[in-house]
C-alpha cells in the first residue's frame, strides 16, 4: 500500500511536469533561440525522471556538438527523455507518435523527426532530411531495432537511416541503454515496454520501482569508412550489445 501510494504522488508530479512543459511549449517556445529550446528540453526531461523516481547514470561522453548520429538500443517508453536528459538530440520516430495527444506536442517541439515505417519511400524522403540535418551541424538519433526489445537480446539493428550518416560523412556514436536496480546493480524489467506489455502497465511498474537506474553508456564515435551501411549497422550493432552490458 505504501509502495502504491508513492507510486500515485510520482504519477500526480510527472502530469503536473507534462502540463508545464506544454504551457512553456505553447506560450513562449516560438520565440527562444534553438539553444536555449533544447537547453529547456534536456532539463526538463532531467526533471520528469527526477519525477518519476528514476536516477540518471552518465558513462563515457556525450557528444559535444554535431553533425553526430546516435545509435542506441531500444527497451522502453523511457529511453527517449532518459536520452533527452543525457544530450539534446533530435528523434526520428514513427509518424503516429506526432498524433498523440499532449505527447505528440512535446516531442514535435522537442524537434522530431517522423517516418512511416511501412512506407519506403517516406523512408528516403527521411533520409534524405536526416542528411540535410547533420550537413547543418545538428545531432540526431535512431533506435535502428525499429521497435522495443526485452533488454535481454538484442534485435537485428535495420541499416536504411544509415544512410543519412555516409550522405553526410557524418560520423555515427553507439549508446548502449540499460535500466539497473540501484540497490544490488541487477537488471531492473521495471520499465520494459515490449510485446503485449501495455503502456499504463509499463508506467505503473515504473513508478512503483525503488530505486531504478536508468544508464546510458556513450561509445566512441566512428565514421563510416568504407563500410556499406549493412556492414555498418552489423558492426555498431556489436558495439551497442557491448555497450548495454557494461
Amino acid at each position: 500500500m505504501r509502495r502504491q501510494a508513492r507510486a500515485c504522488l510520482r504519477l500526480a508530479r510527472m502530469l503536473t511536469h507534462i502540463a508545464i512543459g506544454l504551457g512553456t511549449v505553447l506560450l513562449r517556445f516560438r520565440g527562444m533561440p534553438v539553444e536555449e529550446q533544447q537547453a529547456r528540453v534536456q532539463a526538463w526531461a532531467r526533471e520528469m525522471l527526477r519525477r518519476a523516481g528514476v536516477q540518471l547514470q552518465v558513462q563515457g561522453t556525450p557528444p559535444a556538438h554535431g553533425p553526430l548520429l546516435l545509435v542506441a538500443n531500444h527497451i522502453s517508453w523511457l529511453d527517449i527523455p532518459v536520452m533527452h536528459a543525457a544530450r539534446h538530440c533530435r528523434f526520428v520516430s514513427k509518424s503516429d507518435v506526432q498524433g498523440w495527444p499532449v505527447l505528440g506536442r512535446l516531442a514535435t517541439a522537442a524537434g522530431t523527426l517522423y517516418i512511416e515505417r511501412e512506407s519506403r519511400r517516406d523512408a528516403l524522403r527521411v533520409v534524405h532530411t536526416m542528411r540535410d540535418a547533420l550537413d547543418r551541424g545538428e545531432i540526431l538519433a535512431v533506435f535502428p531495432e525499429g521497435t522495443t526489445s526485452n533488454g535481454i537480446a538484442l534485435l537485428p539493428f535495420h541499416a536504411n537511416l544509415l544512410q543519412s550518416a555516409i550522405s553526410a560523412d557524418a560520423p555515427v556514436q553507439p549508446v548502449g541503454l540499460r535500466f539497473i536496480d540501484g540497490r544490488t546493480g541487477a537488471p531492473s524489467q521495471a520499465a520494459s515496454y515490449v510485446g503485449d506489455e501495455t503502456l499504463i502497465g509499463s508506467l505503473w511498474r515504473t513508478l512503483c520501482a525503488d530505486g531504478l537506474v536508468a544508464v546510458v553508456h556513450y561509445g566512441a564515435p566512428q565514421q563510416a569508412a568504407g563500410r556499406d551501411r549493412r556492414t555498418w549497422a552489423e558492426d555498431l550493432r556489436s558495439v551497442v550489445d557491448g555497450l548495454r552490458r557494461s
